[in-house]
This record gives C-alpha cells, sequence and structure tokens, in this order.
C-alpha cells in the first residue's frame, strides 16, 4: 500500500515526515489471457524454512501464459482467520514505530474484530466509531512471521468497498530484508484504489517502491479502469512476480509491466545490486484505511459501515 513506512515487523523506524502521493499514469492497454492453466502434475515444491518461525516459499518463476502450480492459499473457509497464517495489525500505527496514522495520516484504528470470516469470504470492514481518539475503525491483517513468499503469481478475487476516503489495498512488505527501512526494503502493491465510485472513478492501480530509505524512495506504477463495477461484483487482481520483471493484472488482463528498479543499498554493498530489493522473501497485506495523504478524507457522502470482501488468496509458481 503506498507510502506505508513500515518494512518487516522486527525492525523499529524512527519518526518520518509525511508523504505526498502523485497519481500514476493511466493505462488501459492489456493482454488477454483467457484462463489460468493450473499444472496438474505431481510435483509440488516444498516449503523452505529459512526464516526462524516462518514458512517461506521459494517459488519457480512464472512463464506468462504458462502453465501454473498452486503452492499455497486460503480459501477462508473456516469460521476465524488462523493465526499461524495471519496476523491482524492493531492500533494507529505508534506501536510499531510509526507517527500516527501509519505514516500516510490516516483516519483510522485497526481493530481485530473488524476482519471476519463470512460464508467462505473474508470481510474487512471500515465503521464510523470512536475508538481511540480516531472516528473511523477498520482492519489491517499481514502473514507477516508466519509466510512468505519470493517469486511467483499472486492472487486475490476481491469485491472493493466505494466511496470517498476509502483505500483499500493488498500488497507486500520485505519479511526480513538486509537493505535497511523503508522504502529500501521495497514494497509491493498488488492492487490499490481510492476513492471508488468518487472521484477514483473505477480504477484501481499496482505500483513498485524501492530505492533507498525515506526520503530518497522512488515510485512506479500504473493505474487501469476496472471493467464492470469494482465495488458491485467481485474482480480478479494479480501479480506475477519474477527475478527480473513484475507483471500486473485485472481479471486476467495484462495491464502494466515493470522491469527497471534499483537499491541505492547497491553503492555499499554489490550483493545489493539489481534485482534487490525484489529478490527477497516477502509477506501479503490486506487492508481497508479510511483518510490519509492519497485518498483524502471522507464526505458527507461517504457511507458507513462499508466492506472488502475477499473470496481468496492463493499463490502459484511455475511448472518446473
Amino acid at each position: 500500500m503506498s507510502f506505508r513506512l513500515q518494512g518487516s515487523l522486527r525492525f523499529a523506524l524512527p519518526a518520518v515526515a509525511l508523504l505526498v502521493f502523485s497519481a500514476c499514469t493511466d493505462s488501459n492497454t492489456g493482454q488477454v489471457l483467457s484462463s489460468v492453466d493450473v499444472f496438474s502434475g505431481e510435483y509440488q515444491r516444498p516449503a523452505l524454512n529459512t526464516l526462524p518461525g516462518v514458512t517461506v516459499f521459494d517459488n519457480v518463476e512464472v512463464t506468462p501464459g504458462g502453465p501454473l502450480n498452486l503452492v499455497w492459499s486460503d480459501e477462508f473457509d473456516g469460521a476465524a482467520l488462523d493465526p499461524n497464517v495471519w496476523l491482524a495489525q492493531t492500533g494507529d500505527g505508534t506501536n510499531v514505530g510509526l507517527p500516527p496514522g501509519w505514516g500516510n495520516n490516516e483516519l483510522q484504528y485497526y481493530q481485530a474484530a473488524n476482519a471476519v470470516l463470512e460464508n467462505g469470504v473474508l470481510k474487512i470492514t471500515a465503521r464510523s466509531e470512536s475508538v481511540g481518539g480516531l472516528n473511523y475503525t477498520s482492519a489491517r491483517i499481514t502473514t507477516a512471521d508466519r509466510v512468505a513468499f519470493r517469486y511467483g503469481r499472486i492472487e486475490a478475487r476481491i469485491k472493493l468497498p466505494g466511496g470517498q476516503g476509502l483505500w483499500p489495498a493488498f500488497w507486500l512488505l520485505s519479511q526480513d530484508s538486509p537493505y535497511g527501512s523503508w522504502a529500501a526494503t521495497g514494497e509491493i502493491d498488488i492492487m490499490e484504489a481510492t476513492n471508488l465510485g468518487a472521484s477514483g472513478g473505477n480504477a484501481v492501480f499496482g505500483t513498485l517502491h524501492y530505492g533507498g530509505e525515506f526520503p530518497a524512495n522512488v515510485f512506479t506504477g500504473k493505474r487501469t479502469d476496472v471493467i464492470g463495477d469494482a465495488t458491485a461484483d467481485f474482480h480478479h487482481y494479480a501479480i506475477e512476480w519474477d527475478a527480473d520483471e513484475f507483471r500486473w493484472y485485472v481479471d486476467h488482463v495484462l495491464y502494466a509491466t515493470q522491469n527497471n528498479w534499483y537499491s541505492e543499498a547497491a553503492t555499499t554493498s554489490p550483493e545489493a545490486a539489481y534485482p534487490a530489493p525484489f529478490n527477497q522473501a516477502f509477506h501479503i497485506l490486506l487492508n481497508v484505511a479510511v483518510g490519509g495523504n492519497l485518498p483524502g478524507p471522507p464526505d458527507a457522502g461517504t457511507v458507513f459501515p462499508v466492506t472488502m470482501e475477499v473470496d481468496y488468496v492463493r499463490v502459484y509458481e511455475g511448472a518446473p
């Protein structure tokens, strides 16, 4: 999620100045994939337990349009989120060393109760209610320190919330990066949207954050319109992540590709050269922020409560 100033939760970050977002470029051209061809062979790549307490999937890179092997998923069919997979992050960000508002002037207080499972769907609900000195609540869940991934196809089927001041996201942060603090650690935004149905129209965007530690960080990304209503129906959001390329998809349509980034840590450590910082394991995050520097605050037309619904999250690798 753009301009999250938190890297791995293993690091306490200093207070930093607030950031200003510059809108990404529109792009609606794409390559259509008629279906996802799931590899049906007997091969199953094992998880690599390379970090204490963390299951890391070091995936075979994906060939565009090629067969895929499912290595991990959460279908959200249980009665509650699995605590061995998901952590509900709570508060206003100060408990993890960030300025109030999670480094973005956000207006919500995160609490675990706002993320529930119902009928096989994860529901993250933002509400207008006063908790912790803030006027809104929501939820932010992550697989940090539990499950992480390097490379492969990471996807989710999501129905997004709409309204001025709402900022839902499906994104990745580094699990244990050797390159410093955010954004030298890298950030991969698979899907973000702001102000859907209002000033944000029906657009979503995907972004990479990299370079140096704030404020020497940069970002590059693209925006695309969803075909159909992103707030009324479920849509499929995915990224394919290889060592030297990222590809973003909405409903199996390729709309963005990036294969050029850098790490400032390479100036002091040859091991940090391209493709760093995106050669490390990353964990998954799902959240709905309210307000903040990017969407601005809710207005009189924003109706609460409002919910982001996630049917599943799945991770594939390429066929060996």
